[in-house]
């Protein structure tokens, strides 16, 4: 299986076409890949491929096999691959399907190679059947005995949004924060029936926010482009940051997130690390 390894800022995955390779149980497939001792090493699997009407489409597969919809740093990936590889006609505007519907993406590109992509990543959602989670008395979540103001918001999946700064966390940065001791406890609360996406923010400025994250089936993971959506755009709706681009830093860099009450759009680079052939 030929492949090629891809990050935006930090979120790395393994990307397969195929319409020129054969995935067979892909779940299992992502598991041993994405194994950072005993495969490739990576945050998951994400096939690249085409659909009866021709359009360019996004399968995900984290690192312990699930299924995902939506990937903002996986997307810009895609982008990059099927435009470095001729696959657009030189198009620098593309659409791709996922599970989550579709994606326009501008390419921003310097002597044929895509370096970042600006990403239409649509609407959030707030409506608690929709995300889905259970109805939260005044956006209160309990986990692991304490209680948590959060936001829930779907970017394509399912985000619960916490701000660290606040009680009952009050920190004042997030370098030493022990996201894996309270993260998998998020992932996994009843309140959410189909686990959760986690982001622990803490607003710098009116513009900024800086971002851990606690992705479900992979753990913490370098970055996550719909979490920094979510962070952005939980930021603005209850005034702790201005309407419009926030940046948002993560361990892994940052992504500009526009947001004014429409779509989201996310702008972040991408990068290619290797290529190879997988034997196992």
């Amino acid at each position: 299986m030929k492949f090629t390894k891809m990050h935006g800022i930090g979120n790395d995955y393994i990307y397969v076409y195929t319409e020129e390779e054969t995935v067979n149980n892909p779940s299992e497939v992502s598991v041993k890949v994405s194994d950072r001792h005993k495969g490739i090493g990576a945050d998951g699997l994400i096939l690249i491929g085409k659909n009866a009407e021709g359009l360019f489409t996004m399968d995900i597969y984290n690192a312990d096999g699930s299924r995902g919809k939506m990937c903002g740093n996986g997307i810009r990936c895609v982008g990059k691959y099927i435009y470095d590889r001729g696959l657009t006609g030189g198009k620098t505007e593309v659409d791709i399907m996922t599970l989550s519907g579709l994606r326009r993406l501008k390419l921003s590109c310097e002597g044929g190679v895509c370096t970042a992509a600006t990403v239409d990543m649509g609407r959030p959602v707030f409506e608690a059947e929709k995300i889905p989670v259970k109805e939260l008395k005044d956006g209160k979540l309990t986990v692991l005995k304490d209680t948590y103001d959060v936001v829930p918001v779907s970017m394509g999946n399912p985000h619960c949004v916490v701000f660290a700064n606040e009680k009952p966390l009050c920190l004042d940065s997030l370098g030493g924060f022990e996201i894996e001791k309270i993260g998998p406890a998020f992932e996994k609360s009843e309140a959410f029936p189909e686990s959760v996406n986690t982001e622990f923010v803490i607003p710098v400025d009116r513009h900024t926010v800086s971002m851990r994250v606690w992705e479900r089936g992979s753990g913490e993971t370098m970055a996550c482009g719909t979490g920094a959506c979510a962070a952005a755009v939980a930021a603005i709706k209850t005034g702790r940051v201005e309407k419009g681009m926030v940046k948002v830093k993560l361990l892994g860099g940052d992504l500009d997130i526009f947001w004014d009450g429409g779509s989201v759009m996310m702008t972040g680079p991408c990068e290619t690390i290797c290529t190879g052939e997988w034997f196992a």
